[in-house]
């Protein structure tokens, strides 16, 4: 399976970002997350990667925490600044896999599985290694995701109703490659009047992968739970909050 063809850091982004903020596809859990991330990044500062329309850092910026961001796509970014207080925080347009920003962050997070948007296990190894040189010394790097169930795919296919409603439907149509933990989706809504098509690429990493990563970049491990409501992490857990941080002089 090869999706890359015309898909780059900005593909989503810039297909999406008139609808984003529109789609019911959010999850129900943001104020929550917003609290913890203000609690684990004091004053700050913070930066978040893969900022998008300001979902998290806008209210994280209401908290009083010193926010920036890093987005691929200047569309997604484009709604950002047209939100209220959008226009004050700073966002730098590239490839989060780089972190292409000076200085050091209190906080630096990517949530909402945004982590396993970077296509291959060098630009996820990058990120955390890159996330390392800019965490200050009692910094730490948060990253939500979900935790990875091959088995909903059958024969490495899988259809998902995302939601229903009285005039459309949004579904999620995928194939997956388990020799490289990739999954290419097409997002799919149905109207009354249209039809409208995103993107989706990701490559995702198990929990210890990700540990693992982390440990190669001067990291460890604090904090991992099941939800922003600090829910404890057990084999059962479809996701995690894991909190990473400096494991000592790099």
């Amino acid at each position: 399976m090869d999706g890359r063809e015309g898909y780059d850091a900005a593909a989503y982004g810039d297909r999406i970002a008139d609808v984003y903020d529109e789609l019911p596809t959010h999850p129900p859990d943001a104020d929550a997350a917003v609290a913890l991330l203000a609690d684990l990044a004091g004053p700050g500062p913070a930066l978040e990667l893969a900022i998008g329309t300001g979902r998290v850092a806008l209210p994280l910026a209401e908290h009083g925490v010193a926010v920036s961001g890093i987005d691929a796509s200047e569309a997604m970014v484009a709604k950002l600044r047209a939100k209220p207080g959008g226009e004050r925080i700073p966002v730098a347009i590239g490839d989060f896999a780089d972190v292409p920003v000076d200085g050091r962050f209190a906080l630096i997070c990517v949530v909402y599985n945004t982590l396993f948007a970077l296509l291959d296990l060098d630009a996820q190894r990058r990120c955390f290694e890159r996330v390392a040189d800019h965490l200050a010394p009692c910094g730490r790097f948060v990253v939500e995701a979900f935790v990875p169930d091959p088995s909903r795919f059958q024969r490495d296919q899988h259809v998902e109703v995302r939601h229903v409603g009285d005039d459309a439907v949004l579904l999620s149509v995928s194939r997956h490659d388990s020799a490289t933990q990739r999954v290419e989706s097409l997002l799919v809504r149905l109207g009354n009047d249209s039809i409208r098509t995103w993107p989706v690429r990701i490559r995702y990493s198990y929990p210890s992968e990700l540990d693992l990563m982390a440990e190669a970049a001067g990291l460890r491990l604090e904090h991992r739970w099941s939800g922003w409501e600090r829910e404890p992490f057990t084999g059962d857990s479809v996701k995690h909050v894991s909190v990473y941080a400096a494991a000592g002089p790099r």
